[in-house]
């Protein structure tokens, strides 16, 4: 099974929601996990938001990093080139879509190129319709 990984699925895993659990799972049982530039910055932000509200320590949030490095370095990471900001510009089934997930949704139709049978790992009720309507795997199910 191949995926790819977008910030709402591992956004749910990092910070050990209920959801988390089956996107730990998929990550586990991936032959491969594609992922973007734009998902391990909105991790990071994430990161940087929680501790700055108080809803993490620094010492958590420094957990948590270093878990998402860990496994960050087995995923294949896509850069926001033009092909991708291009598509990300048009319209995509269930619009209106919001800026970053329509980053996301050009992302994994670039990686689909490359990587036939590429599934969409997430979380976000827009991504997952939009991504289901492309004809995409969405996960979980």
């Amino acid at each position: 099974m191949t995926i790819y990984a977008e910030s709402s699925a591992i956004l749910a895993w990092i910070f050990g929601e209920t959801a988390g659990e089956s996107v730990r799972t998929a990550l586990g049982e991936a032959d491969l996990v594609v992922t973007s530039d734009l998902s391990l910055i909105e991790c990071e932000r994430a990161l940087i938001r929680a501790t700055t509200l108080g809803e993490i320590s620094e010492a958590e949030a420094t957990d948590r990093r270093a878990v998402l490095r860990s496994a960050a370095r087995h995923w294949v990471t896509l850069a926001l080139d033009d092909e991708i900001q291009a598509r990300a510009k048009r319209p995509f089934p269930g619009e209106p879509i919001r800026t970053l997930d329509a980053i996301h949704i050009a992302t994994l139709l670039a990686g689909l190129t490359a990587v036939p049978g590429l599934r969409m790992l997430s979380l976000d009720t827009r991504v997952r319709a939009s991504a289901g309507e492309l004809g995409v795997g969405v996960l979980p199910a």
